[in-house]
């Protein structure tokens, strides 16, 4: 068995995480460029000032993802690259080189999917209050619009945001991502509703700019997989996934990011357990939230052993032993069959992987090759779940690995590497990984292999 024929093979990078060049041709500081240099905050001291040097690069790496046969390369659009004061001037040297970007994905075949926010808001609009700001939806919009107009010709599929989870939550729940700040919680989940209304407002700009632009959203979650296939145990895992936790630990629940955007409401056991810390929700911002995507994103690297209680679900830990990547994630092979189920069931939008991959000990053998069987095993199981989810019903679009290459890993630095390509951060040498070669593979025969 295959994938669909129309299956989208693909994979991932954002701009701090490989491009460098912070403040090349007039590109503005974002939160990552001062965050980064602030001491203790990252992986001993690492920053993106150079990363893999993809702006000076991006050449080489077309070339190498034509060799890997994707159809899609999804990257980011890094906004003080594009305004670098966010709002207000925009940076035509800037957008010329994502025009540049572009046009070379397009002539090696290779379908852009640009994404508009991938954490590396401008500097100058955290000073402004960032997503606390009213202001924030229509700065995005603009931004967006810009970008809409500079490359709308020949970009058709656009998302607008990667993992709120992560870009709010680490960064103002947690406080461990830039910038750092661990905030009221009335004060998070207003910039969660700002972050939706920005996401329905740049839809608007984008679908009355490009007629036919497809957009997507690209949200996060770990999955509460079922223990065995009982129907009280898969019950009690798509609770487990959809559930506001009493305890109302909001910032990463899946129903409070997504219901919004992909039903127009926010989910009522969320209204409830938040009540007191609720932001002011005029009467027209679900109009404007609920922007539905033509393709509904979801990054998944991991998933959470669930079962039944009798009450409704706990959660189960690991088996001693059990597999875990470089980064100390546990790993549950049928992740992706079950999140892509429950989301499909629920939003009934066909469901794009938009991250999936794993850190792992990479490096140069004797032989000069890198040699990195444990993501081979990881990609195949994985894959093998997300196709069977396909066979069964499940409107899959496609499949974006994470990472085309080893990169910047945010507060991790450069201590993971997640990239089918292995980068010598010191000489920029890129060295194709076996997974490389076993993912060109599976994507020339469309999944026939595994």
């Amino acid at each position: 068995m295959s994938f669909e024929k129309e299956f989208v093979w693909g994979a991932a990078t954002s701009s701090y995480q490989i491009e460098g060049a912070p403040f090349e041709d007039g590109k503005g500081a974002s939160i990552w460029d001062v965050y980064s240099h602030l001491p203790g905050k990252v992986f001993e001291g690492h920053h993106g000032d150079v990363a893999c040097d993809h702006y000076h690069r991006f050449h080489e790496d077309v070339l190498l993802m034509a060799r890997l046969g994707i159809k899609a390369y999804r990257f980011s659009i890094s906004w003080p690259r594009v305004m670098p004061m966010g709002t207000g001037n925009v940076n035509q040297k800037g957008l010329d080189f994502y025009s540049r970007l572009v046009d070379d994905l397009l002539a090696h075949g290779i379908t852009p999917y640009a994404t508009l926010y991938h954490w590396d808001q401008p500097y100058e609009l955290y000073k402004r209050g960032g997503w606390l700001n009213p202001d924030s939806p229509k700065w995005f919009a603009d931004y967006a619009a810009e970008v809409a107009r500079a490359l709308g010709d020949r970009v058709k599929h656009f998302i607008t945001f990667n993992e709120p989870q992560v870009f709010i939550g680490l960064a103002f729940v947690e406080g461990v991502h830039a910038p750092g700040l661990r905030l009221p919680v009335n004060e998070t989940l207003t910039m969660a509703h700002h972050v939706m209304l920005a996401h329905g407002m740049a839809s608007m700009e984008l679908r009355s700019l490009i007629p036919d632009v497809k957009i997507g959203y690209a949200p996060t979650s770990n999955v509460p997989v079922p223990v065995t296939r009982k129907t009280e145990d898969v019950e009690a895992a798509r609770k487990a996934y959809f559930t506001m936790p009493e305890n109302g630990d909001w910032s990463w629940n899946v129903s409070w990011w997504s219901d919004p955007v992909m039903l127009g409401q926010y989910p009522d056991d969320g209204l409830r357990i938040l009540e007191k810390n609720l932001p002011q929700i005029g009467q027209e911002d679900m109009k404007i939230i609920h922007q539905k995507p033509d393709f509904y994103g979801q990054n998944i690297y991991r998933g959470i052993p669930v079962k039944a209680d009798g009450h409704g679900w706990k959660e189960v830990l690991h088996k001693p032993g059990s597999p875990k990547t470089a980064i100390n994630w546990h790993v549950d092979f049928d992740c992706l069959y079950w999140g892509v189920k429950f989301l499909y069931e629920r939003y009934g939008t066909p469901v794009m992987i938009t991250e999936n991959g794993m850190s792992s000990h990479d490096w140069p053998s004797l032989d000069g090759a890198v040699h990195d069987p444990a993501r081979i095993d990881y990609l195949h199981r994985h894959l093998l779940g997300l196709r069977k989810a396909s066979e069964e019903g499940a409107s899959v679009a496609g499949y974006f690995q994470w990472s085309l290459m080893d990169n910047f890993e945010w507060a991790r630095g450069y201590n993971d590497r997640f990239g089918l390509i292995y980068v010598d951060y010191e000489t920029q040498e890129r060295i194709p990984k076996d997974s490389f070669e076993w993912y060109r593979n599976t994507i020339l025969c469309n999944g026939e292999n595994l």
